[in-house]
């Protein structure tokens, strides 16, 4: 998958007072994109001639997982219309809805034209990771309250980018040659009716990928891959069960709109804590293989103080509660594929541990977040081609997962 196959521009600015502010536009206007190159995207209306395009509008935070989006029609058009001696000048007129009631002067703005004729808008606050993400993604350089043109990459996405353009509503999954096959091995493996267990489908995405990669030469590339690998197959699963369900219908009569919202949310939240669960499964193999020794929070027993149950603990629960084993020799590992506001959960699963690791798979993350992990001794841990989409000052912080594995075998040899 790559950024041409649905995506013909792409624009970025901070948002001025003219903008977003109420008291100072009451016409709900965004001017500037002619300057880098819309109206090739948009058209030339003329004189008193206005274009319409349906919109998703979507507002983003790093503190919360919830997505404020609304579904409109915004119009493009000369505000001077009706000045039929002055050349035009082209806006995009917006209305009031959930979204652009949340704007503020200085706020991230994005806007993208898809190759469906359709128009995604996109606000976060300033020098939110989200921001810095969609920067990477877009190789959006210097911004300012004048719009700045992105680039819209040939190659193949990342996994971590991908799953963003899918949060944003960009409908990236899609069917391809070749996934009948796996369907029937997957029917062969679990039969067609229900989904399997996490750890049994990320045991079968590992094992689909033995002749491929070497887990113990490079860690980094084959967690990526192994998540890769079973992103692809759960869509295929995913699909056809849906599918079937839709068949069926919903309730009694097929028809039931309580009974379908409900499969829906069931939809959603089984692949966020799938995703969750994957990594982990998949963080523990490559551990395993790498003949390290370790334990994850599971149970009553795997615990530390306050029951609090860390993702991984190197290199057990009992040597944690031991007073005699060396402190130094203790490592604590959080697992999140996105941290958001998520990654304070680490800093109190392990009261022994001074310096606590966690490993993503989000990418840029902002530099206010990660000076703050600094300043609360916790160690970000990220594969190594994601760690591009950071810094350069971030970079030289970063370890990889190599890297972290290469100090457990050294603490622990």
């Amino acid at each position: 998958m790559n950024l041409v196959e649905f995506f013909e521009g792409i624009a970025a600015k901070y948002l001025s007072a003219v903008d977003a502010d109420p008291k100072r536009s009451h016409q709900h206007e965004i001017g500037g994109l002619p300057s880098v190159g819309f109206k090739q995207f948009l058209g030339e209306p003329s004189k008193g001639e206005r274009y319409s395009f349906p919109t998703r509008m979507v507002y983003l935070t790093d503190e919360d997982d919830s997505i404020i989006s609304f579904e409109d029609q915004v119009t493009w058009y000369d505000c001077r219309e009706k000045q039929l001696k002055r050349s035009p000048e082209y806006r995009l007129y917006y209305k009031t809805n959930p979204v652009t009631s949340l704007l503020q002067t200085g706020d991230f703005f994005l806007i993208a034209k898809l190759k469906n004729n359709a128009l995604l808008l996109v606000f976060t606050p300033a020098n939110s990771s989200i921001e810095h993400q969609l920067r990477a993604l877009f190789a959006l350089g210097d911004l300012s309250e004048r719009f700045a043109e992105g680039t819209i990459h040939k190659g193949n996405l990342l996994l971590p980018l991908r799953l963003l353009l899918e949060e944003l509503g960009i409908d990236i999954f899609k069917a391809e040659s070749g996934d009948d096959e796996w369907l029937k091995q997957l029917f062969t493996k679990f039969g067609d009716a229900q989904f399997p267990t996490t750890s049994q489908f990320s045991s079968f995405a590992r094992e689909s990928l033995q002749t491929e990669i070497n887990p113990l030469t490079d860690p980094d590339a084959t967690l990526l891959v192994w998540m890769e690998r079973e992103e692809k197959l759960f869509r295929i699963f995913e699909r056809h069960l849906v599918q079937q369900q839709l068949k069926i219908g919903f309730g009694e009569n097929g028809q039931d709109v309580d009974a379908f919202i409900s499969f829906s949310l069931s939809v959603q939240n089984r692949r966020k804590s799938r995703a969750g669960h994957a990594f982990e499964s998949h963080l523990a193999s490559l551990f395993s293989l790498n003949k390290l020794h370790f334990e994850q929070g599971r149970g009553k027993l795997n615990v530390t103080e306050h029951n609090a149950k860390p993702d991984f603990l190197f290199p057990s629960f009992h040597s944690y509660h031991n007073a005699n084993f060396p402190t130094e020799k203790l490592r604590l590992l959080g697992a999140k594929t996105t941290c958001k506001d998520r990654w304070r959960q680490v800093l109190s699963e392990g009261k022994r541990i001074q310096y606590k690791h966690l490993i993503t798979l989000e990418p840029a993350i902002s530099e206010l977040q990660t000076q703050e992990m600094q300043a609360h001794k916790l160690q970000l841990v990220v594969p190594d081609s994601i760690q591009s989409t950071y810094t350069t000052d971030q970079q030289h912080w970063l370890i990889s997962l190599s890297n972290f594995i290469l100090e457990l075998k050294s603490i622990q040899s």
